[in-house]
């Protein structure tokens, strides 16, 4: 529950890595309710139980996510560092908010070339990047 807590300051835990079912809507609702003194604690536990689980892995600190190996090259670092300034100077350029600008690169044809090794994107510049996703877009500057 302190993980769902948002005015907690300090950590729930500090486990690396926590594997265990994913806290859908349903169940953020019945915590919710919980916390509000709105059902009991039993009956809390009983509707945990009885729900669909799903599964995830949570890496919690950067000594866990230093463990982890690629297994495949598509080069993240490469795509990241052309997608913060694309990003900024959508922003800038269309004065769009920054949740507009990312959509607007994250759900781009530009953005799966940019995603997939075999094309090569990433090996160019940003600016050659924004000018295909401006085109793909229909923005002119």
């Amino acid at each position: 529950m302190k993980n769902r807590d948002k005015n907690s300051k300090t950590p729930a835990h500090d486990y690396d890595i926590v594997i265990g079912p994913v806290a859908n809507d349903k169940i953020q609702n019945t915590l919710r309710l919980y916390l509000k003194g709105k059902i009991s604690k039993e009956k809390f536990l009983k509707i945990l139980m009885h729900h669909e689980e799903t599964h995830q892995i949570c890496f919690c600190t950067l000594n866990s996510l230093q463990t982890i190996d690629r297994i495949d090259d598509t080069p993240t670092y490469d795509i990241v560092m052309i997608s913060e300034p694309i990003i900024e100077k959508l922003v800038s350029d269309f004065n769009f908010d920054e949740i507009k600008a990312a959509n607007l690169l994250f759900n781009s044809e530009t953005y799966n070339k940019l995603s997939d090794a075999e094309t090569k994107l990433y090996e160019k510049d940003w600016a050659e990047t924004y000018k295909l996703l401006l085109n793909e877009l229909k923005l002119q500057i």
